[in-house]
Formats: C-alpha cells, structure tokens, sequence
C-alpha cells in the first residue's frame, strides 16, 4: 500500500483513517477492539478521534472514544504500529473550551492520560478561537513539540483566510506550523472546501483529512427514502440529503458501481482520494463487514470516464 505524506510533517500514512467518533458509542469495548484489531492488521496505520467524543450525545460525557483507544493500546501493544490524531478546543464543560495556552497544556495532559501513551502523532485544533491570539496557540503547540508530547499539529475547521493567517504567523514567529486540514468534504459538500480552502492546502503542500467523508452513511446507498431511516443514530444528519441532487449523486454511484463492480461506498472514498491535496479521507465503521468495504477502497483507483460521471452529479 502506497504511504501518503502528511504536509510537512515527516509523517507518512496508508491513504484511508479510521473514524474514531463510533468508539465507546455506537461500538462497544469489544466490537471497538476487534474493528481496531482487523484496521491496523490490514496494514492502515491513521486512527481520528477528540477529546469531545462524544459529549453531545445524551448520557456521554466526552472522552469515550480517547479511552477506547487507550485501552485497546494497552491490550494490543499496537501503540507504535498507529500515527495518532486527536482534537483540542470544542467544549468539554464549562470553562473547558478554547485554544488558550492554560487550555491547551491542561486538555493534552486528560487526552495522554485517557489515551494511555506518552505522545500525540497529530494534535488538532478542533475549531478556530478568534478569542484567542494565533500567537499564543502556536507558542503552546511548541511547547508541547519540544517536550516531545506532539509530533505535529493541524487544523479542523478553519476558513481558508484563519488558516492562512496562522500559517504567517508561524513563517514570521518561527513556530510550528499547521501540517494538515481536517474539513468537511464528500461528493455532496463540496462548496465549502472546494476554491480557497483547497487551493491554500495546495500552495502550502498541506495534507487534508477529510471527515463525513461519506455524508454521515449517505453515499453508502443505503438511504433512498423516508422509510429507510428508522432510528439510527445518525438518520437524523442523513434527511437533509435525500433531495434531487443527493438522488442523481446516488444514481451516479449507482451507474459507476455496476460498471466497475465496486460499492457506493467504496467509489464516495476513492473519489475523494483522487481529489487535489486530500492525504486520508476519514470513515468510521461499526461493523468488520462495514470496515472491510472501506478499506477496499484505499486499493482502488476509478479511471477518469467515471470521476468525470461523479463530478458532473455532484457539481
């Protein structure tokens, strides 16, 4: 499996990451354990997850997937076979929020020790902080890279002209510098990243993670009506796709599916793969029947007729 570099970081990854959000949530300790067993067993080394995992959720508090992950690595042994990524800066309780320096040097002390390791692969700022000085985030960062706490650190959800910014800041002030960007972006959203956000990526040599990678289950095809919701945990984030734009998406799916024998799925993620800077799409899975067909994916390549079908559906 050919490696993708990650920005500038030195590091390098297998071109598909593991959502971690599903961990202690929609799967269990067990089902957690054997999903991350068959990932890095099949030779993928990129693990997502936060510190907010997933807080939002009635009856969570945050944390439970950062646990998961520390459990299994200690149960695994595996600590050293995973480049790591995880968040810092969405509200974990009152006063717990922000890209401050004191925040930030207290939520990656709860996030090592929930994660049972000594060091972060990529720590991400999980949302921009305008209340905060870009200085003072990166000074924090540094600090935590000469401790050798975090090996790089990247950006999630930041517009292109903050991610600019910040990357001037860090030329100018000799600090470290963002290597990634993690954005929403799928062959339905695509406005937001497509145009200024891209093309900083780009000029930067940054790598791009991309989540809701496939639209929160949609583009697995198994959503087409009303009816097929039920109560899934994530049915309510899928409605807003079921329109005339989401169907010809599907139908597109549908026709380069037949065509090259491959899932919904599976094609949603080599597209993405395909696209200008983007290193890793990320997916999550609660199954190994779901992981294995995610996978598959990273080994495929779809040939220029049928990303020419896909892009006209999505444009």
């Amino acid at each position: 499996m050919n490696k993708r570099k990650l920005g500038n970081s030195g590091i390098e990854v297998a071109p598909f990451a593991f959502g971690g959000n599903v961990l202690g949530w929609t799967a269990d300790e067990a089902t957690s354990f054997s999903l991350l067993d068959a990932f890095t067993s099949s030779g993928f080394d990129l693990i997502d997850t936060a510190d907010v995992y997933v807080n939002w959720i009635p009856g969570f508090n945050g944390g439970e997937s950062e646990t998961i992950l520390g459990k299994w690595f200690a149960r695994s042994g595996k600590r050293a076979k995973v480049v790591l990524a995880t968040k810092v800066g969405m509200e974990m309780g009152p006063g717990r929020k922000g890209l401050s320096r004191r925040y930030i040097i207290e939520a990656v002390e709860e996030s090592l020790r929930r994660l049972n390791t000594d060091y972060i692969d990529l720590y991400q700022s999980h949302l921009d902080d305008a209340d905060t000085p870009l200085e003072e985030t990166l000074e924090a960062y540094a600090q935590l890279i000469r401790q050798g706490k975090v090996r790089a650190i990247g950006a999630s959800n930041h517009s292109a002209v903050r991610l600019e910014e910040s990357l001037r800041v860090s030329a100018s002030a000799g600090l470290p510098s963002y290597q990634s960007l993690q954005p929403q972006y799928n062959l339905y959203d695509r406005a937001a990243f497509e145009g200024d956000a891209q093309a900083v990526c780009v000029r930067h040599g940054l790598g791009v993670l991309t989540y809701f990678s496939l639209a929160n289950g949609f583009l697995t095809g198994k959503y087409r009506t009303a009816e097929d919701f039920g109560s899934g945990a994530r049915s309510a984030a899928v409605k807003p796709y079921l329109n005339p734009r989401g169907m010809a998406i599907l139908a597109a799916l549908d026709e380069v599916g037949q065509r090259l024998h491959m899932t919904p799925a599976q094609i949603a993620l080599a597209w993405l793969a395909a696209r200008p800077a983007v290193t890793a799409p990320i997916a999550s899975a609660t199954s190994l029947a779901q992981l294995d067909d995610l996978m598959a994916a990273a080994h495929l390549s779809l040939p220029d007729d049928a990303i020419a079908t896909l892009d006209a559906a999505s444009a």
